[in-house]
């Protein structure tokens, strides 16, 4: 079988001898996709504040229900900003229907800071 693989065509790629040609192959190597790093930023700042929130508000009822395994709910940021703003309430508040203590400070501060928040745009080259 090695002698089957020694007889079988190669594909070879020549190196430029041009320095031209060398610096133009260097700026391609170098292409590579970029987001904004301060959105990235502010959206994970809002996704541990929004964690943390969480926790705070079912930690009582997290405790109390352990045994029957009830996760707290998920908040997508990106579900949140496609819909439009006077919706955006009444989904938090769909998501955030079996908690037992008050959500309404919880909704309002998060509305708040969807106000500041864009949605991340496809990654930018550079």
């Amino acid at each position: 079988m090695a002698n089957k693989s020694s007889t079988l065509p190669r594909v070879t790629f020549q190196t430029p001898e041009k320095p031209e040609e060398e610096s133009s192959h260097r700026k391609l190597g170098k292409l590579t996709v970029k987001y904004n790093r301060k959105d990235l930023q502010r959206w994970r700042d809002l996704e541990e504040w929004i964690d943390a929130q969480l926790q705070e508000l079912y930690q009582y009822q997290l405790q109390e229900e352990a045994e029957a395994a009830v996760p707290e709910p998920e908040i997508d940021i990106e579900d949140l900003l496609e819909v439009p703003n006077d919706e955006q309430k009444s989904k938090l508040q769909e998501i955030l229907h079996e908690c037992s203590r008050p959500t309404e400070d919880f909704i309002t501060e998060l509305l708040s800071r969807l106000k500041g928040l864009r949605k991340i745009p496809s990654p930018q080259k550079k």
